[in-house]
């Protein structure tokens, strides 16, 4: 079957070590597994990450990258693929799909049969595909570390990436004020149409917010600090721009400010977050719709940076 893998690493140019060819059918580790038809993936910086070496050993390639997907079960349904593999090999205890197991670049994947949560009416295959890994990472952050529902104001950093801008979405949809960083000037605008106040990186706020969502890192995290109110929560799911920031302790504790980790989520937050979707009409931000045919052109303008939104892969086409 086609697929698109990792066949090397290369840290600096990760697209040299991406691969499109034919890979073997899936294999079912055990009983309860299943084979899905995949419809359609999605491509986030996990694959990226793959491709340099991280997360990904050398002794399990050639590996088959991607984590999400929506597609055709055995009995006809059309299902979203929940990532997450109980993993005894892995310390965690857990590994997503394309670390230790093949993962949803493909015509085909398997997956435990626990693992296919029904596509609800109204969702389509592409938009469903968003949501598995950068937009329940952003549910997760808002609604179960944040406690968004206890807040007024929300501030994103770096919003334009998959995860920030699902939480930009997110959080409008929930009703909050949103204030969202962005270095490029045409993101920023993008941003103010989806209904939070856009700002540069470090701008003065016009109030402290209750929740911070931030996949940044270093470069964002005293601004971060800086912009909280008392007892606010400050939630990482990323350091894209550096994992040691500088942190005025004093700030923290005067403050009573949580920082929060926090990644992915559980099957029951993704039906949640399935079941908003659905209600609330939120559609995830695509910034374009690639066929599988393509795929190599749509991991270069991932690792561009010039997406704004989920990069959706049709399988169909």
């Amino acid at each position: 079957m086609r697929a698109a893998f990792a066949t090397s690493f290369d840290a600096d140019n990760p697209l040299a070590a991406l691969t499109v060819g034919e890979q073997p059918e899936p294999t079912h580790p055990e009983d309860d597994w299943v084979t899905v038809r995949v419809l359609a993936s999605s491509i986030n910086h996990h694959d990226l990450w793959s491709l340099r070496g991280v997360g990904l050993g050398a002794d399990r390639l050639p590996m088959i990258l991607g984590c999400d997907a929506v597609g055709t079960a055995p009995d006809g349904t059309e299902v979203l693929v929940f990532p997450l593999v109980v993993d005894p090999g892995d310390p965690r205890g857990i590994s997503i799909l394309s670390e230790h197991f093949p993962g949803t670049f493909a015509e085909r994947v398997a997956v435990p049969r626990m693992n296919l949560l029904p596509l609800p009416a109204g969702v389509s295959a592409t938009d469903a595909a968003c949501l598995p890994t950068a937009w329940l990472t952003a549910w997760r952050m808002l609604t179960t570390k944040g406690r968004v529902d206890e807040a007024d104001a929300v501030l994103v950093q770096g919003a334009g990436g998959g995860v920030a801008t699902a939480a930009v979405a997110l959080a409008v949809a929930l009703g909050k004020r949103v204030y969202a960083t962005s270095r490029d000037a045409g993101k920023r605008e993008r941003i103010t149409e989806l209904g939070a106040t856009a700002l540069e990186p470090g701008a003065r706020l016009p109030e402290r917010v209750d929740v911070v969502i931030e996949t940044v890192g270093a470069v964002t995290f005293e601004h971060s600090l800086k912009s909280a109110a008392p007892m606010a929560r400050i939630v990482v799911s990323g350091a894209t721009a550096g994992y040691e920031p500088k942190i005025n302790l004093r700030r923290v504790f005067a403050m009573q400010l949580e920082i929060l980790g926090t990644s992915m989520g559980t099957p029951d937050e993704l039906t949640e977050l399935l079941a908003f979707c659905a209600e609330y009409e939120v559609r995830p931000v695509v910034d374009s719709v690639v066929p599988f045919s393509r795929i190599e052109e749509a991991f270069a303008r991932l690792h561009s940076g010039a997406a704004f939104g989920k990069i959706v892969i049709d399988h169909t086409a």
